[in-house]
């Protein structure tokens, strides 16, 4: 396998790249991380079942379309494939640090606004030599393929409506695969009968989000610059990313600084973001189980109250 990935890299890159080192590292809870090394190049490769090869071209393209945006910092996709039983992706080795300090925060959050406030071009645009048609993204949401919130399918149909989407594609669909995997969540339905209500009158514009934006895919090289990585990528609501920053321990008071400079947050978002995290909490109950379910039956109360 890792002659044919240095073969791929070699044939993508037109330099000859030769495996000479390799080193686990984190690839997060879904994926095998790997560092691979010639003499003179360092790649990241991920690694996982061979069924799961659509996950990594559609995480390609999700970092194509942010880089594309030319604003906030995204490892570049080298190449992608199968072989054998494995699927592989290859991408750009960035050193990242912890911390950061205050000043790489801030830029981060203003980085994301920018990113945020994204306008495709007037049609074609191409995304990953691919023709998109920009004047759809400016008033749908969803994105051109399905892809994954960890290893979930993640539902991105185009719908003109914000509250159907996050009803069907995001929370209804969630909630479906909880009650498969045997959860109980008595007010779900009453809660997908809500949403219409609780949106009401609410009209984002959709933006490109990250989809799974925590602090484990957000990180600063050691040049002080920001980055982020793995994304669930779709056109969204921009308050979906803001909120998922908040739910597994928050971001420094920096980022949020940097992110209202750019861009302020529409009133409301305090009672949004709770229903915009559900998702996420769902989605690690169908991943995780244990505790989440009533986590997610909590939050649920919570959004009803």
């Amino acid at each position: 396998m890792w002659h044919k990935i240095a073969a791929h890299i070699s044939e993508t890159t037109g330099e000859s790249f030769s495996i000479d080192n390799r080193r686990s590292v984190s690839g997060g809870c879904i994926n095998q991380g790997y560092a691979i090394n010639s003499s003179t190049r360092t790649y990241f490769a991920k690694i996982n079942q061979a069924s799961q090869a659509a996950m990594f071209e559609a995480e390609a393209l999700g970092l194509q379309q942010m880089a594309e945006t030319q604003t906030i910092r995204v490892p570049q996709p080298i190449c992608w494939g199968t072989e054998g039983n494995s699927a592989y992706i290859v991408l750009e080795w960035l050193d990242l640090r912890s911390g950061g300090g205050d000043k790489a925060w801030e830029e981060m959050g203003r980085k994301l606004a920018q990113m945020h406030q994204f306008t495709p071009p007037s049609p074609p645009w191409l995304r990953g030599g691919e023709e998109v048609d920009s004047a759809l993204l400016k008033r749908h949401f969803g994105w051109s393929v399905n892809n994954a919130i960890g290893s979930t399918s993640q539902i991105n149909k185009w719908t003109a409506d914000w509250a159907e989407f996050w009803t069907e594609h995001r929370i209804g669909y969630q909630l479906k695969l909880a009650r498969r995997r045997g959860g109980n969540f008595n007010r779900g339905e009453t809660l997908l009968a809500a949403i219409p209500k609780l949106l009401e009158g609410y009209k984002p514009q959709p933006s490109l989000v990250h989809g799974d934006l925590w602090g484990g895919n957000a990180s600063v090289t050691a040049a002080g610059e920001p980055v982020i990585f793995d994304p669930a990528a779709y056109w969204g609501d921009r308050e979906v990313d803001i909120a998922m920053t908040e739910l597994f321990g928050g971001f420094s008071a920096a980022f949020y600084r940097g992110y209202n400079e750019v861009w302020l947050l529409d009133s409301g978002y305090e009672k949004r973001k709770k229903l915009y995290n559900l998702y996420h909490i769902l989605n690690h109950f169908n991943l995780f189980g244990g505790s989440y379910e009533s986590q997610a039956n909590q939050t649920i109360d919570r959004i009803l109250s």
